[in-house]
């Protein structure tokens, strides 16, 4: 998978969850998502165990809410989708503070708040304490199509080139008195755009022919191999398994 790298999720720690096998984090966030899912929107008090949960995980790899929180501002999309969903909503209608919402439209949106906030808490738990480099290990281990994890790896890599790119051209610019400030100057922008797209496109060609000219056919070789004893399965299975009893009471209750 070639050499670590490093990505502004993860936050550097000893805990027992950071040295917990990339593969069993990623099962049990996946199991975690999947119960969270299937519990009925009306047990409340479940989702907020739920919250708990996370909260313990999070205390026990040493990641701070703050850290937690502003990651999980990628959700503000949806939250504006929820929000608007019990006024456009049909069917039974409540007043609320003078406005008259749908009442399935609020179900819908506590549903879509609730269950997306704490998936995308436990996906930002699992990046906070691994690596990228060991998400593609773990992702590999766990028999996903190897194809798959090529352009994964490949576009993690390739993104922070072309990110490092546009921010030499941006200095270029800059260096050169140039500042955008309006529609005159989207010619330039879009200049900068195709040159950008052009070294992007031949720099991807040189390195498919350094790879292929040292035997790359197809499938990039395991240079470390990830494993988990039953101990830290376990130990790593303990999230779903709680949240698990949890969605099984909000059943029956």
């Amino acid at each position: 998978m070639g050499a670590g790298h490093a990505h502004k999720l993860y936050r550097h720690g000893h805990s027992p969850v950071h040295g917990l096998p990339p593969h069993t984090k990623l099962a049990a966030v996946f199991c975690f998502v999947i119960v969270v899912v299937s519990t009925p929107r009306e047990a409340m008090w479940a989702f907020a165990l739920y919250a708990v949960l996370l909260a313990a995980v999070a205390y026990a790899a040493g990641v701070p809410a703050g850290f937690l929180l502003k990651r999980l501002l990628i959700e503000v999309p949806f939250v504006a989708f929820a929000v608007l969903m019990p006024f456009v909503a049909q069917g039974e209608r409540v007043d609320v503070l003078g406005m008259s919402l749908s009442v399935n439209g609020l179900w819908g949106a506590w549903n879509v708040l609730a269950k997306g906030t704490l998936g995308v808490a436990a996906s930002v738990l699992v990046a906070s304490t691994t690596e990228l480099r060991e998400l593609l290990l773990g992702l590999q281990r766990l028999r996903l199509p190897p194809l798959l994890v090529q352009i994964a790896s490949f576009m993690i890599r390739y993104g922070d080139v072309i990110t490092d790119e546009m921010r030499r051209m941006k200095i270029a610019r800059e260096s050169r008195g140039f500042e955008a400030s309006g529609v005159k100057h989207w010619g330039v922008l879009a200049k900068s755009a195709g040159a950008l797209f052009i070294r992007s496109y031949e720099r991807g060609e040189r390195v498919h022919l350094a790879m292929v000219s040292r035997g790359y056919a197809g499938s990039m070789p395991v240079i470390d191999d990830v494993s988990a004893s039953r101990a830290q399965w376990s130990y790593a299975l303990t999230l779903p398994c709680a949240a698990l009893v949890v969605c099984l009471l909000g059943w029956m209750l």
